[in-house]
């Protein structure tokens, strides 16, 4: 069954975080060296200062509900999604996000998408924001079999299109894998799962896999934690605002593409409010969702679903908007092309890991250019 939802947050449920945030000590913490070593304290002040004195939750939730918004039962799994109907000229598209993103990614590319004539899905993954929470952590691939599912319920027997980037790119990619007789496109703008296999042979290759190994040398600390100690980390962070607003804000800053100063800090307010960084954060908080959204990374080693077996391939007519994102550079088409069939790609002049928010023009001229190529 598919049922109406509204978010409405308790006045006792915002007063607690308002507390939490309050009390946090800040002479606790001296610096470790800015930027460089982690979230820059100056900024994390910021936004908590705008927190305490200019943000309204009860704003953003009125915006949000004008959304057409809905739960549902798949499996046993509780999931939250946005549906805004089109006048089917156009195949269904599902919008994946990632961590530590949220629903709002793509706000602002709905309205237009609907209007080119889609039906447009805008989930919470398993364990983000309003869905419910896993009985226990639970990968890409066992996600991607629920989004199937989710777009079965909600558009009938059609075939439908994915666009995703962080762990929607994954789940998109084992979409695309497991069902490409529903899956009509794939579209990503992040290439995270490759087969076994397909090594790097050629020098733009092995360039970018040496890069990629050395970025991930220094960033790569808060998915090996959440992989392998989400509990740990949950404990340490469950009834901390101010440590999910610092975990969270680490990320923004160090994966978008903005000029950075000497000391590595990132121009973050160039590129994003305060009022949206603490709508998306507080998507984390409200239904106390943070523990949970780490899950993922646990059910991906758990399920052993980062890379394709060898020998696989995606059959599925697939693009890619290959956006300079600093932490997890792209790889080469010829890279790509040894697991996905590749139609459409570009390689993005500017904007990063969160294309949606960062480039919303960009992300949707091109998810525009790949889906005419389909038809």
């Amino acid at each position: 069954m598919i049922d109406s939802f509204k978010i409405a947050v308790s006045d006792a449920r915002l007063a607690e975080i308002r507390t939490r945030v309050e009390a946090f000590d800040w002479t606790a913490m001296p610096d470790a060296g800015g930027w460089q070593s982690g979230v820059g304290l100056s900024d994390l002040r910021r936004l908590t200062d705008y927190w305490l004195t200019q943000y309204d939750w009860r704003v953003h939730e009125a915006r949000l509900n004008e959304l057409p918004q809905f739960r549902t039962d798949i499996s046993g799994q509780r999931i939250h999604f946005i549906r805004k109907r089109g006048d089917g000229s156009r195949p269904p598209l599902l919008l994946l996000h990632g961590w530590p993103g949220s629903f709002i990614e793509f706000e602002q590319l709905i309205g237009a998408l609907v209007a080119d004539g889609h039906d447009v899905v805008v989930p919470s993954l398993p364990g983000f924001g309003f869905s419910g929470r896993p009985a226990a952590p639970m990968g890409p691939r066992k996600i991607a079999e629920l989004m199937h599912r989710l777009m079965a319920d909600t558009c009938g027997a059609s075939r439908y299109l994915v666009q995703g980037g962080d762990w929607g790119a994954s789940i998109g990619a084992w979409m695309a894998f497991d069902h490409p007789e529903a899956v009509a496109g794939l579209h990503i703008n992040m290439v995270l799962v490759q087969a076994e296999d397909a090594a790097p042979e050629q020098q733009d290759e092995l360039a970018w896999a040496k890069r990629r190994a050395d970025l991930a040398k220094e960033e790569s600390g808060y998915s090996l934690e959440q992989g392998t100690r989400p509990q740990t980390l949950g404990i340490g962070l469950s009834d901390s605002p101010v440590g999910v607003a610092a975990w969270i804000l680490e990320k923004f800053g160090a994966w978008i593409d903005v000029p950075r100063d000497a000391q590595g800090r990132p121009d973050l307010w160039s590129k994003f409010d305060e009022d949206l960084l603490l709508t998306n954060i507080m998507l984390y908080l409200v239904e106390r969702s943070f523990v949970t959204s780490t899950w993922i990374y646990r059910g991906r080693v758990l399920e052993g679903s980062a890379q394709f077996p060898a020998g696989a391939r995606v059959s599925v007519p697939t693009g890619v908007a290959a956006f300079p994102d600093p932490v997890f550079p792209p790889p080469p088409r010829s890279q790509t092309a040894k697991t996905y069939r590749i139609e459409h790609w570009t390689d993005m002049t500017a904007g990063g890991h969160f294309a949606a928010l960062e480039q919303p023009d960009l992300l949707l001229a091109d998810m525009r250019q790949f889906f005419s190529k389909l038809v």
